[in-house]
């Protein structure tokens, strides 16, 4: 069996505000997903049907019914947070398509968009583009008259008017002719969204066989929020300062409310030499819980295998030859406060607490 959540972590876990959700409030990531919706819906004259489904999907839903080889390593556990052996916390928004086909078999209608909007559950790293837990929204047009390349590029217009954008190919275990779509904004390119067509095998697995195409379109609703608003701080989507919540309602441009100083820490540790930023994220994340609103980056700077360490810097770090020794730098810098030094170091102690694997541990805090 796959390791599981403890209760403790699947309680916080399913806390996490689903900011697509109008139960739970309005949110501009709502607005996002309805001018998605009404462009794409408009465009093609079709039939809309939502599905926001359950956080807890199956693995099969998740994973083998779009697809992904069973030896896939995204079905690690140190990828997917299981709650069990058979479910899981869905790790994107396509993990709601599998039922939503089963549901458009059963109640078929000749030219339908699927929408199934949620929030998702990710190992990141930490910076001001990334959260373990973002929102996606996908989009899915099933209908009965075969769909084609052309149709992918038209996808694109409707979605991204008035923008510069281009296409790369890419693959995916439940599309043909996979894509990625970038956005060019100030003067680079970020990608915001991957489409293909449906693969067949995967209408198939849903019941939809002979006569059934369609197109498949996968949006990550955070990044584009932050790119409608000029958003530059992940963190802020959920903030509750109210000069800033108030913000979260509109997709006017966003005003920034105060420049508040970055405290940064830089720690030298000892991790496992297959660690990557993601786990050290996953770990802040775990430790500090709510308090990791407060955690602007967590950057490696630097890496080194603790085998070519000086025997002296082993001791320091209480660290073993299979290990590697990292330099990271720890920015905090909360979205409305400002930190005390003292408050600074305690946090700085409680994320090297989280981090460092050596048996001999230095504290900024006393």
């Amino acid at each position: 069996m796959p390791v599981a959540l403890t209760p403790a972590q699947l309680t916080r876990d399913l806390a996490v505000r689903d900011l697509t959700d109008p139960a739970a409030g309005p949110h501009a990531v709502q607005l996002v997903v309805e001018r998605a919706v009404a462009a794409l819906a408009g465009r093609w004259s079709c039939a809309v049907r939502r599905w926001p489904g359950e956080r807890i999907v199956t693995a099969a839903d998740n994973y083998d019914n779009l697809g992904y080889d069973p030896a896939d390593v995204t079905r690690d556990a140190r990828y997917t947070r299981y709650v069990d052996a058979d479910r899981m916390l869905r790790s994107h928004s396509s993990a709601m398509i599998p039922a939503a086909l089963r549901a458009l078999a059963t109640s078929p209608a000749d030219d339908v968009l699927l929408v199934c909007p949620g929030v998702v559950y990710r190992r990141d790293s930490i910076d001001r583009l990334h959260s373990g837990t973002p929102h996606q929204l996908d989009l899915w047009r099933i209908t009965r008259r075969p769909m084609g390349r052309a149709d992918l590029e038209e996808l694109a217009g409707a979605l991204l008017p008035g923008r510069r954008w281009r296409r790369a190919d890419r693959r995916h275990s439940y599309t043909v002719d996979g894509a990625e779509l970038d956005v060019e904004h100030d003067g680079a390119w970020v990608e915001v969204a991957e489409c293909g067509l449906a693969h067949p095998a995967v209408l198939a697995r849903a019941g939809l066989r002979e006569g059934w195409s369609g197109l498949a379109l996968g949006l990550g609703l955070d990044r584009m929020l932050m790119l409608l608003k000029g958003i530059p701080d992940i963190r802020l989507l959920r903030s509750t300062e109210p000069a800033v919540a108030h913000q979260m309602l509109d997709l006017e441009p966003y005003r920034p409310v105060s420049a508040m100083p970055s405290v940064r820490r830089d720690l030298s540790i000892a991790v496992a030499a297959d660690d990557l930023a993601e786990d050290l994220g996953d770990r802040v994340r775990d430790a500090l819980g709510a308090g990791a609103d407060v955690v602007e980056t967590v950057e490696i700077r630097q890496e080194t295998p603790c085998a070519d360490l000086p025997p002296q810097a082993l001791a320091r770090l209480g660290a073993s030859a299979d290990q590697k020794n990292l330099l990271v730098r720890l920015v905090l810098r909360p979205t409305g406060t400002t930190l005390s030094d003292h408050e600074a170091n305690l946090l700085r102690d409680r994320v090297y607490a989280a981090l460092h694997r050596g048996n001999v541990h230095q504290w900024a805090a006393r």
